[in-house]
């Protein structure tokens, strides 16, 4: 029975507007890796192959739980994220609406962001909606049809994307995942019959003791 852990990157550089830019953890982020890889050692968990995205934040987040230590880290660039700086200027040069600034102004823009990328009303961006869609579909069959235990290090849309994908949500309820997801949380997908079960979201035990609340971050 396939199981895959998937896991969002590290604390990044939020200050930043621009995808290059927020691409590295910060500080907190490290000690955020740090933390859940010395977490998953102490409870024994085991995992026979590893995988991360190309991008900075998912290889300095793997190095940082010294995730090569369960298995050799393998760098797939179809578990990277949804472009969401791109995306945001595409939808600003569309109706004018500015990439948010509150946790507030967040909330609403991100399922009229998405609705918009996936009814093709974008212009300019990286990849449609279906293109992300199904990479993320084809990487994660894979990885189940390779490994029994897999580790995944990845980013909080494409994890938003796999439930939603397992649990058939519409649009709105994608959206909320994605703005739900915590860094360095947790998210666990088993194979049950032919079909991928949700078994575990947004754990965040590693950030649950005693002087590291201050670390439970959604940016």
């Amino acid at each position: 029975m396939a199981q895959i852990t998937l896991v969002r990157h590290g604390q990044a550089n939020s200050a930043s507007t621009d995808e290059q830019g927020y691409d590295k953890l910060s500080p907190l982020g490290h000690e955020q890796a740090a933390w859940l890889g010395d977490h998953m050692r102490a409870t024994h968990q085991v995992f026979d192959s590893v995988y991360c995205g190309t991008l900075r934040r998912h290889v300095e987040t793997a190095h940082g739980m010294k995730a090569q230590g369960f298995a050799p880290v393998i760098k797939d660039a179809r578990l990277n994220e949804l472009a969401y700086f791109d995306l945001s200027k595409a939808y600003e040069a569309m109706n004018g609406t500015a990439i948010p600034t509150t946790n507030e102004e967040f909330a609403k823009h991100m399922p009229r962001l998405l609705n918009a990328w996936k009814e093709d009303r974008l212009n300019g961006v990286p990849e449609s909606f279906a293109f992300f869609e199904d990479r993320v579909n084809a990487a994660l069959d894979d990885i189940a049809a390779r490994s029994d235990r897999a580790l995944v290090v990845t980013s909080g849309g494409l994890i938003g994307m796999v439930t939603r994908q397992v649990l058939g949500l519409d649009i709105e309820g994608y959206a909320r995942m994605c703005l739900a997801i915590m860094n360095t949380s947790t998210h666990r997908i088993t194979r049950i019959g032919s079909s991928l079960a949700l078994t575990q979201f947004n754990n965040i035990a590693h950030l649950e003791e005693t002087g590291r609340h201050h670390a439970q971050t959604h940016i």
